[in-house]
């Protein structure tokens, strides 16, 4: 009733190595090819100016200082809330 199937008879593909799968590169190519790859997508990058760097330099500045200030309010206000709930 039942026949005894193998992998190729059951349809699963099997790897074959052939002439028109392609071969692994060795490590210095694909470090090389890495790298070129690399500069070309750095030279697609718009770099800001000097002035433009400087400006959004200080627009994080003053963010994380409004941010850190907030936060140490917050914790500040926690603290007091939980000093009057359980005492000092």
């Amino acid at each position: 009733m039942s026949e005894s199937t193998t992998a190729d008879d059951a349809g699963s593909p099997t790897p074959k190595r052939g002439a028109n799968q392609q071969q692994r590169k060795g490590l210095f190519a694909r470090m090389a090819l890495f790298l070129r790859q690399m500069v070309a997508e750095l030279r697609k990058v718009i770099w800001p100016t000097r002035k433009e760097l400087i400006t959004y330099t200080w627009v994080v500045l003053v963010f994380v200082v409004i941010m850190a200030g907030l936060i140490a309010l917050f914790d500040l206000g926690l603290a007091r809330v939980v000093f009057a709930i359980f005492g000092e």
